[in-house]
């Protein structure tokens, strides 16, 4: 199956979510190729960007269920095909 890189902003403004989110990202553990976070203390929020390489079907899934998080926002940019 062909797969897509893409990158995966996130924003947690929701401290309470960051155990569900986790949980995600190790469903997704197989596609993930690197993980970057930083904590933007004086904001109390944190700010997460993920690397991927999946069918687009599978970062589309990622992506909606970090999405539907409560105080968590998220953007996918696909590189060109």
């Amino acid at each position: 199956m062909e797969t897509r890189i893409a990158v995966i902003g996130i924003v947690v403004e929701n401290m309470d979510a960051v155990e569900r989110l986790n949980e995600i990202l190790h469903e997704y553990r197989g596609c993930i190729i690197g993980r970057m976070g930083i904590p933007y203390r004086q904001k109390n929020m944190s700010i997460i960007s993920i690397a991927v390489d999946a069918p687009q079907d599978m970062i589309s899934a990622l992506s909606g269920k970090i999405g539907k998080l409560e105080g968590v926002s998220s953007k996918t940019a696909y590189a060109g095909k």
